[in-house]
């Protein structure tokens, strides 16, 4: 992902008031469940899953993101896939769930800057503003054409989640607004 980092520098970095960069490599499971499969998730993850909409919730370096009433992104360091799908696997034996490990799917890059909000809303429609979007907030939405799930994880930072073959479009429509001052 040199290329993200290039081509905010061309654009000017910091100077254009957002920096983008790679996300740490990252195991991803999209989970999906009822009462039951959500408090045993939860449990064996050691994060609590967040039941109220589009809030993430996170803990000893897991993440867990809201993405509708029975699903969510589930986020662990790349070295931890192996672990968490083996104890998630055992802790829902028997329990009604759908576990499915997308960490080759996706891909993540951290926007942030006293400019990320002007810098995101280049390709996304929605009102990024703090009081509209806060930190902790998540959702699945679009970038310009791409699906994304994007999180605000500091006033001034955005985690945005993309398919890897979307990652070199994602990346581009950034370095664009990036370079235009959002």
């Amino acid at each position: 992902m040199a290329s993200v980092d290039a081509a905010v520098s061309a654009g000017g970095g910091r100077d254009a008031g957002a920096l983008v960069r790679a996300a740490a490599p990252a195991a991803r499971f999209v989970f999906r469940g009822r009462d039951a499969a959500v408090a045993t998730v939860a449990s064996a993850l050691g994060t609590p899953l967040s039941l109220e909409p589009c809030r993430a919730s996170q803990s000893v370096g897991r993440i867990a993101l809201w993405l509708g009433p029975d699903e969510w992104l589930l986020i662990a360091p790349r070295s931890e896939g192996g672990l968490v799908a083996s104890v998630l696997a055992k802790a829902l034996g028997g329990v009604p769930h759908a576990l499915v490990d997308v960490s080759d799917r996706n891909s993540a890059l951290i926007v942030s800057g006293p400019a990320v909000e002007d810098v995101l809303s280049a390709g996304c429609p929605l009102d990024l503003d703090q009081a509209a979007f806060p930190v902790g907030m998540c959702t699945r939405t679009l970038f310009a054409k791409a699906e994304i799930v994007l999180w605000r994880t500091a006033p001034a930072e955005f985690r945005v989640e993309v398919a890897r073959s979307f990652l070199p479009y994602v990346e581009g429509v950034l370095a664009v607004a990036v370079r235009d001052g959002g």
